[in-house]
């Protein structure tokens, strides 16, 4: 018969089990640090030397990292995602960005559709929140605070559609994004038209998730991330017919 002696789990792999799960949906994130083994071990109510056999595991896998001085942090598990001569082919060829906008377009698309079925209450509260706080950074015309806030908004929606791969890839993607690889985003966030037309969209995407209407959050975040081509296609023209007009200006002044 197919049966087996059933065994008590060692409490050292409880802990293990509870922070894999933090860290696969995204609630622990790289670079966290975990809270001192004292105040650790009596909120998850085990002994030290049960966080401490959790600990090594999880580090012994890369999961945690220790720093000397400093404490346990969440590992890099984003690190690998693309090797560094993959970002710097992004970084050096122009239609990489749109290809990433419409990967973003497809991937966000579907994010906020599911979000709008499957978010929890709280998920929508997060939702909110964040949009409230980016009304706020445009009120006191904050570009780095916007740019910063709009990434925090779309995270919150990849958080609320509960696809824990599509949650781990966005949050890749949306590091190479922080890091300027694509492009700058809080150069969009300086220009007046632009700056209102993007919270403009923000309202409508987070409308469309409150009243949990799939195929209206799946339009909204289309029509922003349309929005977002366009007009980092017009600042490419703006670029290439500026370096022109240096180059008429420089022969103007040499005659």
């Amino acid at each position: 018969m197919p049966f087996q002696k059933i065994q008590t789990e060692k409490l050292s792999q409880s802990v293990v089990r509870q922070i894999e799960l933090l860290i696969l949906r995204g609630i622990l994130r790289p670079g966290e640090r975990l809270p001192a083994e004292r105040e650790l071990a009596e909120r998850l109510d085990v002994s030290r030397p049960s966080l401490r056999d959790a600990v090594a595991d999880l580090q012994e896998r890369g999961l945690l990292v220790s720093r000397p001085g400093s404490g346990v942090f969440v590992g890099d598990v984003l690190g690998s995602a693309f090797s560094p001569a993959l970002v710097r082919l992004f970084g050096s060829h122009a239609e990489a960005v749109f290809d990433y906008i419409a990967f973003r377009r497809d991937m966000e698309g579907l994010a906020a559709e599911r979000a709008a079925r499957l978010a929890s209450d709280t998920d929508l509260q997060i939702i909110g929140t964040v949009f409230a706080k980016m009304e706020a950074a445009h009120a006191k015309r904050s570009s780095v605070d916007e740019a910063r806030l709009d990434a925090e908004f779309h995270m919150a929606v990849i958080e609320a559609s509960h696809n824990v791969v599509m949650l781990h890839m966005m949050r890749s993607m949306y590091d190479l994004l922080r890091e300027g690889v694509f492009y700058n985003r809080s150069v969009m966030f300086k220009q007046r038209t632009t700056r209102s037309a993007l919270l403009d969209q923000h309202r409508v995407m987070n409308r469309a998730l409150q009243d949990r209407d799939p195929p209206a959050a799946r339009r909204a975040v289309e029509a922003h991330l349309d929005y977002v081509e366009a007009a980092l296609q017009d600042q490419q023209k703006f670029e290439k017919n500026e370096a022109i007009a240096r180059l008429r200006f420089e022969r103007e002044k040499s005659r």
